[in-house]
């Protein structure tokens, strides 16, 4: 089901090196000339020979690679992206380096895009709009080739900005209605609407939910309660933070919900380290889990499996997620048209001791 919550954003024959040509020398201490001098050839000669191989002999080559190697001359291909207005990196929109799951379809998009020869470049957003906005500014002089999103953008001043650059864009990990682009998605409303309907199988009668207040975590706590009241039971006590930076945060959200006095049976923490956090808290405390209270995660991180008695999980595949998007922009960016450009992926219920 879709996540409906999420809001709609040739070369010149002379003895001589274009200026615009010369200006992709990254070290200033070492000029194309030098290279040029110790190759006993011209400085387009020099350039030809790195940019465009095929169009000098190998006698040449050898050459020049060899006045490169004692110079220590490199091209700028950032300089290269301001004159021919693209480059060869690609950029991955990080939501959170403490998640293993974006940690790992970054590494599987990375290896389908580096075969196709482009570079990547990580940049963390932190689940900031601001550092969204922060980060598309420096791509506006980068100028990349693409860009892969662990996530949506949901400000439509965000979601502008990126149209603007008009390179392809792969968003994920939401089941949203209205992509920039092209989008490798998950239902957040199926899977939490999963938890609500295990735990009222389970028997339990008083659930509570941990979430962060906006984005994914939002539609998976709107979800949740929404599905707790069609089975009847009551309403959902609820934590929502700002930002989920360690497993403290799951500690101290258990610890508050507790602190209200009101009866709770089992609670969804909305994100893998909130629910490992809130499984320490509730050893900390003498609560048997799930004798005293379930607990269920989102996302299976290692520690997921790992803490006794395991903690029940809805998954996701990251590495799914990031090689689907990286085959798709991979298709673009060679030129093809994609003739399903969005695709939401299974989610599945991972049962373990916890629940």
């Amino acid at each position: 089901m879709q996540d409906h919550t999420i809001p709609v954003e040739a070369l010149d024959s002379v003895d001589r090196i274009p200026a615009a040509e010369a200006a992709e020398i990254a070290p200033a201490k070492v000029r194309i000339e030098e290279v040029a001098r110790r190759a006993s050839v011209s400085t387009i000669t020099v350039s030809r020979a790195l940019r465009k191989p095929g169009m000098v002999s190998e006698k040449t080559r050898a050459r020049v690679d060899e006045a490169v190697r004692a110079t220590g001359f490199t091209l700028n291909p950032h300089a290269s992206a301001l004159r021919s207005g693209k480059s060869n990196i690609v950029t991955i929109f990080v939501s959170s380096t403490h998640s293993q799951q974006y940690l790992q379809a970054a590494d599987a998009f990375s290896a389908i895009i580096e075969e196709a020869g482009y570079e990547v470049v990580l940049a963390r957003t932190s689940y900031s709009f601001t550092r969204e906005i922060r980060l598309m500014r420096t791509l506006q002089q980068m100028r990349p080739a693409a860009a892969f999103i662990t996530g949506v953008l949901e400000q439509e001043l965000n979601r502008a900005m990126f149209r603007r650059l008009d390179i392809p864009v792969v968003e994920s990990w939401a089941h949203a209605g209205q992509p920039i682009d092209m989008l490798v998605g998950v239902s957040n409303t199926d899977g939490a609407r999963a938890v609500a309907r295990l735990l009222a199988e389970r028997g339990y009668k008083a659930p509570a939910i941990v979430t962060r207040v906006s984005g994914r975590g939002r539609i998976r706590r709107e979800a949740f309660e929404a599905e707790c009241r069609a089975l009847g039971l009551p309403p959902v006590e609820s934590v929502e933070l700002a930002a989920v930076e360690s497993m403290e945060d799951g500690r101290a959200a258990l610890s508050e919900l507790l602190s209200r006095g009101r009866k709770i049976d089992a609670v969804f923490c909305a994100n893998d380290l909130l629910a490992c956090g809130a499984l320490l808290e509730a050893r900390a405390l003498g609560l048997r889990v799930p004798g005293d209270l379930a607990l269920v995660g989102f996302g299976d991180n290692d520690l997921m499996r790992e803490l006794a008695p395991g903690l029940t999980t809805v998954a996701p595949d990251p590495v799914s997620i990031g090689r689907r998007a990286g085959e798709m922009l991979a298709a673009r960016l060679a030129g093809d048209v994609l003739s399903e450009p969005a695709v939401c992926l299974p989610l599945q219920l991972k049962l373990r001791g916890s629940c």
